[in-house]
């Protein structure tokens, strides 16, 4: 592993535990050229995964892209960092839990609006509103309506 410091090959672990999603651990490096730590995460790497786009093309899933979208609405809301990432972290695992390699686009949105919704619901309706292609004002009324209902 090379410092992303001093850019030299000499690192070695101090300490490892798993992280909070208890999937991934967490090493914490020392350089032995210039003495700085710094911390690293180790993953399984999974078979890759075919996403299913609505009009029927197929591309790599992408964590980041699945982040982005969680982020954008989670925008200005009260919600921690780490809370998004544990829903980011929650959405991959239930994928990777199906083995399937393939998996549609729709189903992945499925899985974000559950788990946003137990999270934020004003994060939810903004998804959502993404996500099922609201077209009026009329469509947000019936989705809140839903949520005050439960």
């Amino acid at each position: 592993m090379k410092c992303p410091f001093c850019s030299q090959d000499g690192t070695r672990v101090i300490d490892s535990r798993p992280a909070e999603d208890n999937f991934t651990i967490r090493r914490r490096r020392l350089c032995d050229v210039c003495g700085k730590r710094f911390t690293t995460y180790e993953k399984i790497e999974t078979i890759p995964i075919i996403v299913i786009k609505k009009d029927n093309n197929r591309e790599t899933y992408d964590r980041d892209k699945l982040a982005g979208g969680v982020l954008r609405a989670c925008h200005k809301r009260p919600i921690a960092l780490k809370d998004i990432n544990q829903v980011v972290d929650s959405v991959e695992n239930e994928i990777f839990k199906r083995e399937e390699r393939e998996i549609a686009s729709k189903d992945i949105g499925e899985i974000v609006m559950d788990k946003l919704r137990d999270l934020d619901s004003v994060a939810y309706v903004r998804f959502a509103s993404v996500y099922r292609e609201f077209k009026d004002v009329n469509t947000f009324l019936d989705e809140i309506k839903k949520i005050l209902d439960k």
